[in-house]
């Protein structure tokens, strides 16, 4: 295992202890999770984004789509 040396100041110190009081764990695993569960969240964000973006691109083709279908449904039909 590596070693991190971490600064912080007196309120995150008190905050992260008594995380670890309440949680009956120790700071390095209190710490280790959090990172973990942070590249979780952002992994999903950017999973999030790329079907976005994807849905986007399949609205604008579908609508693309749905706008020439109407227009064919006219075809021929003006006189009837």
């Amino acid at each position: 295992m590596h070693t991190i040396t971490l600064k912080t100041d007196d309120n995150f110190f008190a905050m992260l202890n008594e995380m670890v009081k309440n949680l009956g764990t120790s700071r390095s695993e209190l710490i280790r999770n959090a990172v973990i569960n942070y590249k979780e969240t952002l992994e999903k964000e950017k999973l999030k984004m790329q079907i976005q973006k994807a849905s986007m691109k399949t609205r604008e083709s579908s609508l693309k789509a749905a706008i020439e279908f109407e227009e064919t449904l006219k075809d021929g039909l003006d006189n009837v």
